[in-house]
């Protein structure tokens, strides 16, 4: 019986599924990204028993977070951090950021945040079939990103 990982294996884990789609990180494309991160969020782990503990985040939108605005594609797993006492405490983020410049079909787009959480009783692949569904997915899909990043941080 395999044990469940913690939280704190999520950055390593998903690192581990970009790995296996077979490509250098800097030419990962939309799709293989998408791929890995699906099946990293089929990975349980052990977090709290509350419907928001575990959720899956994908978003779109130009941004400028270092000042520079670019079209970015975030793929976020977001896990709750409880105390002590099992109360809320903080959430970790792990992502893989796709930076795509500006090009102008993208920043047409305008934002998108969809949320999946486990324990809420939706389905994982329902969700997944909903966002590369959307319109918006074959318009990203045909770009390649131009700078990708995956990172653990505070929410």
């Amino acid at each position: 019986m395999s044990k469940t990982p913690s939280p704190d294996e999520a950055l390593r884990l998903l690192n581990a599924e970009l790995r296996a789609e077979r490509q250098a990180l800097a030419d990962l494309d939309t799709e293989r990204a998408w791929r890995a991160f699906i099946r990293f969020g089929r990975r349980r782990f052990d977090t709290p028993s509350t419907p928001d503990a575990d959720g899956l985040l994908f978003e779109y939108g130009t941004y400028s977070f270092d000042g520079s605005a670019t079209f970015t594609v975030n793929l976020t797993r977001q896990f709750e951090v409880v105390d002590i006492d099992g109360d809320h405490d903080h959430y970790v983020q792990i992502r893989c950021e796709l930076d795509y410049g500006l090009p102008s079909a993208l920043q047409n787009l305008g934002t998108c945040t969809s949320w999946f959480f486990h324990d809420s009783g939706a389905d994982l692949g329902h969700w997944a079939e909903e966002v590369t569904s959307r319109a918006a997915w074959a318009t990203i899909s045909a770009f390649n990103p131009v700078g990708v990043r995956i990172c653990e941080e505070p929410a």
